[in-house]
């Protein structure tokens, strides 16, 4: 019965010692971190991003971002532990050695009559005869007597002196940290060892894995419905009009799970009246586009309304629940308009950098509008990137004396175009280990995209003081044809994680250079200059295609930004490509004879349907027009320069 005692006082430190392996070390990481955080600001500072209060560190949004889930549970966690610790301590008092001289309040080695004298004088205040208390008369029976008795008899008191027990040498025990009660296998207590055992280690990982798996299926990685991506790729086409979008994305199996409530009714009713000139509704039918514009499923209706009040800034006059439904809305829009944009087709991806056109790239700055943009104008100021090329001191009297902006707004203005990025990308395809590309040959591209502020940040927050959450700015780089309408390669860039970001550089060129056989020096110096590049606001964006027929292709190379208006790039790729001329490499097999028939024959077929393919948002004319220019045998160059048309660069 003592050593199942004994075992059950271990229990709580097995529990503890397993709560302490790994809650120590990731504790310490943490702190690690918080303490090596960098603490540059990356966020506007405009005063109207100021005055949205969305960066603004008050008391409760400190405690707020300090009581995260892992934050709360990481804190139980230490106090769970600090009372184990308590309860151990207390415990380990209770169950002290038996020890008879320290019971007794003797040294070791004394006399029998002091032995005695100890025990009369414990006996006048512990014994039953002389002190009426219970705990008296258990601690005289229990310890006292027991001691007196085994420090009298002459073979008891030598094994104590040798042994450190009155009984002499004792064995080995072995024990199971567990309960006293888990340890009684009769009745209840088996069932609950039982129970416990099948719970842990079966039902619990059976548990884990159902939520996975039933999340997984129905959740991306990016944590997007399957349904909405197939209701993108389903809806959009080609010839689908731009003005058709948004009739698109509210279709998110997302936003349909929104609640409907009738109580919002009323307020939708309102904001209809005051977005209704953004609907895109036929005036002269006003009254049949409204009722089939009501028509539609509840779900549709409440959200696009929603959208447009975030796009005409009338999402003050809402109610408080269409307030937690708007937010809910904003939540969830980067994340399907992410996957947007892999559904909408080549012919619709319109880079927008140079377009001398419409007044949207000026709105996206403080305190513009369309008064301020005419007067602009007549100083001959018609696009963004006008704007930005002209110095500062310029630009200040332009947007003081001319657009009538205080000293005050034109500083905003000045910190928001420093904000802006400027984009240029370096592509290179090359077919690794061979002298130029040949049909079937797996063509791996190189591009180097690299971004530039005038503030000197790398990774930054755009302008966005009516959007409530943290946006962060993501690039799209695109390999594509725009005679096939085909993309050959499509990428997600972002400059937030530098570390992340030298990680993958590094690892790509080290695999790169040893597949190429270069020695280790080599090696080290090309992982070197990878790096620094990094650092200095580049990305590598590696991709692989199998090369087309034989042929002159003229590609383009997109880079589209879903924050600023005015920063995609369009860059001109020429690639060429031979016949084939060696055995199989790359996984192509040459065939002779019947096999170049075919190929004749799939190009032929491929010309046909690009002669049939029309598309409503087809690029220029010019485009689709074969250009006879000469390459380099197996390697094709572009440079992307800060001009949204770019421009191919061919080498002899």
């Amino acid at each position: 019965m003592a050593a199942s005692e004994d075992n059950s006082s271990l229990f709580p430190i097995f529990i503890l010692t397993i709560m302490a392996l790994p809650l120590v070390p990731y504790t310490i990481l943490r702190l690690f971190r918080a303490v090596s955080k960098k603490t540059k600001t990356i966020h506007c500072q405009c005063s109207i991003c100021s005055h949205s209060g969305k960066y603004h560190k008050s008391i409760f949004k400190r405690i707020s971002n300090f009581s995260t889930c892992s934050n709360l549970t990481l804190l139980l966690l230490w106090v769970i532990m600090g009372i184990l610790v308590y309860y151990i301590k207390h415990i380990s008092r209770e169950t002290q050695p038996f020890e008879p001289f320290s019971i007794l309040g003797l040294e070791p080695g004394v006399s029998d009559s002091e032995i005695k004298k100890a025990y009369r004088r414990l006996s006048i205040l512990y014994h039953p005869d002389k002190n009426p208390d219970p705990e008296a008369h258990k601690y005289f029976v229990e310890f006292i007597s027991k001691a007196y008795q085994a420090l009298t008899d002459p073979i008891s008191r030598e094994n104590f002196e040798k042994y450190g027990h009155p009984d002499g040498r004792q064995g080995f025990q072995m024990g199971i940290a567990l309960p006293q009660f888990l340890l009684n296998f009769d009745g209840a207590s088996g069932g609950v060892l039982l129970l416990g055992i099948v719970g842990i280690c079966i039902l619990l990982p059976l548990l884990i894995a159902v939520i996975y798996l039933s999340r997984s299926s129905k959740y991306t990685g990016n944590y997007v419905m399957h349904q909405t991506l197939s209701a993108y790729y389903y809806f959009m086409k080609p010839s689908l009009a731009p003005s058709k979008v948004v009739d698109v994305f509210i279709k998110a199996a997302e936003f349909m799970e929104i609640p409907v409530r009738r109580s919002d009714d009323e307020p939708l009713q309102k904001l209809f009246v005051a977005v209704r000139s953004e609907l895109n509704l036929d005036l002269k039918n006003i009254k049949t586009e409204q009722a089939k514009f009501w028509k539609q499923h509840p779900s549709l209706v409440k959200m696009e309304l929603l959208i447009q009040a975030q796009l005409t800034r009338e999402s003050a006059s809402l109610s408080s629940a269409l307030q937690s439904d708007f937010r809910r809305m904003l939540e969830l829009a980067p994340r399907l308009l992410e996957e947007l944009v892999k559904a909408v087709p080549l012919s619709a991806r319109k880079t927008t950098g140079g377009n001398p056109e419409g007044i949207a790239q000026f709105l996206q700055l403080p305190h513009f509008n369309e008064t301020v943009v005419k007067k602009i104008a007549r100083k001959r100021v018609r696009t963004l990137q006008e704007l930005r090329d002209m110095t500062v001191q310029d630009r200040a009297e332009l947007l003081t004396q001319a657009a009538g902006l205080s000293a005050a707004e034109a500083h905003d203005v000045e910190l928001v175009l420093e904000m802006i990025p400027s984009i240029t990308v370096e592509i290179t395809c090359e077919t690794e280990g061979e002298e130029g590309i040949q049909e079937g040959d797996i063509v791996t591209m190189y591009a180097w995209v690299t971004l530039r502020r005038g503030n000197g940040l790398i990774g930054a927050l755009p302008h966005a003081p009516y959007y409530p959450f943290h946006k962060e700015e993501n690039f799209w780089l695109l390999l594509a044809d725009p005679i096939s309408n085909d993309v050959w390669m499509s990428q997600k860039v972002s400059f937030m994680d530098e570390a992340a970001a030298i990680a993958a550089a590094s690892k790509a060129i080290q695999e790169t250079k040893e597949s190429l056989g270069a020695g280790v020096k080599e090696i080290s110096t090309a992982v070197r200059e990878a790096v620094e590049k990094v650092k200095n606001g580049s990305r590598l964006i590696m991709g692989k295609f199998q090369a087309p027929a034989e042929g002159n292709y003229n590609l383009s190379s997109y880079c589209l930004c879903d924050s600023w208006i005015g920063c995609d790039r369009k860059t001109n790729v020429k690639l060429k490509v031979l016949k084939r001329s060696r055995a199989g490499t790359r996984g192509h097999v040459a065939e002779e004879g019947p096999a170049d028939e075919g190929i004749e024959e799939e190009e032929d077929e491929e010309e046909e349907d690009y002669d049939d393919y029309e598309s409503e948002y087809s690029d220029d004319e010019d485009d689709g027009k074969d250009k006879k220019s000469k390459l380099a045998n197996g390697v094709a160059k572009s440079k992307g320069d800060s001009s949204s048309e770019g421009s191919g660069t061919d080498e002899e």
